[in-house]
């Protein structure tokens, strides 16, 4: 099963390796990392860059699409070569997905639209604008696409994904051998939950508003 996962400058690193970590343990999975020109692409940290081996053209009818987000995302709401790979990509992919600011992109695409999805819970109501049916949950399936709230979301979605793919056993096995057991020393994981002053900090930081 080909698996490709988009990346590009700027992108949070956790959104591509999160679900990377996952999908890569699937029996028969490849997993690739893919850009419009193949080499490093550097973070929204700027101190790690993840490789893209291969360009859109040279992996066009992968099984698994994942769009991450981050930053960088912005960059590519009006990236022509971006959107046609993932039009083609989805006539016949069995799951096309994104994390975080990912479903940005493919509802820029055209992908989402009328279509149940999640992202960031800063991006949602910008979602929303690209006629998007927004669902605040950590993890939305629609038909074959599947979108996952911030950052860390993609792995429980990729979790769920191998479940589908595989099985409940096999997702299982994979939480296990990555020891996906989590257990935050605070409750601020979400806005309806963090201390407001942090909440304000957060969006006062952040180039969405909320």
């Amino acid at each position: 099963m080909d698996i490709a996962i988009l990346i590009f400058d700027r992108l949070t690193a956790l959104d591509a390796v999160g679900p990377y970590e996952v999908l890569s343990r699937l029996p028969g999975a490849k997993v690739t990392f893919v850009a419009e020109e193949p080499g490093p692409k550097r973070t929204d940290t700027g101190q790690l860059a993840l490789t893209a081996d291969a360009s859109l053209t040279e992996l066009k009818h992968p099984e698994v699409v994942v769009v991450p987000g981050g930053p960088g995302q912005t960059a590519l709401m009006d990236n022509r070569p971006v959107h046609d790979w993932l039009l083609t990509a989805h006539e016949t992919s069995e799951w096309t997905c994104s994390v975080c600011t990912g479903s940005l992109v493919l509802a820029a695409a055209g992908l989402l639209t009328g279509k149940r999805a999640t992202s960031n819970w800063q991006a949602l109501e910008e979602l929303k604008g690209h006629g998007v049916e927004v669902v605040p949950e950590r993890v939305v399936f629609d038909g074959k696409l599947a979108t996952a709230a911030g950052v860390t979301a993609g792995i429980d979605m990729a979790l769920a994904l191998a479940a589908r793919i595989a099985n409940e056993q096999v997702a299982q096995a994979i939480q296990l051998g990555i020891e996906y057991d989590p257990r935050p020393p605070f409750d601020a994981g979400s806005p309806a939950s963090a201390p407001e002053e942090i909440v304000d900090a957060v969006r006062a930081y952040s180039r969405f508003t909320a």
